[in-house]
């Protein structure tokens, strides 16, 4: 972890090329660009890190105060990689893992009347038309509020478009290979 309570603990990993946990270095651009002005924003805020992987954004979430992350992990071993990590960090609560896909789980966080105030999309990179499935679904999607912050990590030779339904980009990072998108509902 960068920061927060859990700093400088270590995650354990999976091999291959699915599960590529976000770098610690993009980790930490992408949470001083969410805290910049604000660094009370992440308190007790609701996460959704969907396509999980080893849970290293919604921990590090957790890390820096936010009050409840879903970690969304269809891979049986990934989701138990997560938990995994959780245990080993001390951590039993302010958290869910949901083992399913990643739009379905959309569904049954919306019957649940969840409102996230950040979500975190870093699907494996192959897999081109889950961002813009998942951004496409977010996009209609009771799941986010008007100042709901979506992020999406991405590969720089693969261009995400600036808008989605009602999601309109409004920032975009890059950092070696890797792209983080910042996305909000249109005003």
């Amino acid at each position: 972890m960068i920061a927060g309570k859990l700093r400088s603990r270590r995650l354990r990993s999976l091999r291959g090329a699915d599960i590529r946990p976000t770098s610690d270095r993009l980790r930490e651009t992408l949470f001083n660009v969410l805290t910049a002005g604000n660094p009370d924003v992440l308190s007790g805020s609701v996460w959704l890190d969907l396509y999980a992987g080893t849970g290293a954004v919604g921990i590090e979430a957790l890390s820096r105060g936010a009050g409840m992350v879903f970690l969304v992990e269809s891979s049986p071993a990934a989701a138990g990689l997560i938990a995994h990590n959780l245990r080993s960090l001390g951590l039993e609560t302010g958290f869910r893992i949901l083992r399913q896909e990643g739009t379905r789980s959309l569904r049954a966080l919306e019957a649940e009347n969840i409102t996230a105030d950040f979500v975190f999309i870093d699907p494996p990179y192959r897999l081109e038309n889950a961002y813009r499935e998942t951004l496409s679904l977010l996009s209609k999607s009771k799941l986010l509020g008007p100042e709901t912050v979506v992020v999406a990590e991405h590969q720089k030779k693969f261009e995400l478009e600036n808008d989605v339904l009602s999601l309109h980009r409004y920032r975009k990072l890059q950092q070696g290979d890797s792209v983080l998108s910042f996305y909000r509902k249109k005003s």
